[in-house]
C-alpha cells in the first residue's frame, strides 16, 4: 500500500483578530496543509510566525532562531494562539 502525502498552501489571506494591550489588532494569516497536520503563517509586525499544534493539541509559536529582529512578546504570541483555536473551536 502506498501513502501518499499531499502539500497544499491556501494563498488567501484571511484575518485574525486579537485584544492586546486593550487594543484590538489583526494580523493576516495563511494557512498550510500538509498530510494530515496544518499549521498557520502569520504575519506579526513583519515577522512570519508559524503556528501549529504541539503534543498536547495546543497551538504554539514556532520562529526560527535565524530570524532577525525583535521577537514578539510572548504574550501576544499566546493571544494569537488561542484565537486561532478559538476559530477552529
Amino acid at each position: 500500500m502506498i501513502i501518499a502525502y499531499f502539500h497544499r498552501t491556501m494563498e488567501d489571506i484571511f484575518l485574525i483578530p486579537v485584544n492586546y494591550n486593550n487594543a484590538e489588532r489583526q494580523f493576516e494569516a495563511t494557512l498550510q496543509v500538509l498530510g494530515y497536520i496544518h499549521r498557520f503563517h502569520v504575519d506579526v509586525d513583519g515577522m512570519d510566525v508559524i503556528f501549529e499544534r504541539d503534543e498536547e493539541g495546543n497551538y504554539r509559536a514556532i520562529i526560527p532562531p535565524e530570524t532577525p529582529g525583535k521577537l514578539p512578546s510572548t504574550e501576544l504570541l499566546q493571544r494569537i494562539a488561542e484565537a486561532i483555536a478559538q476559530i477552529l473551536a
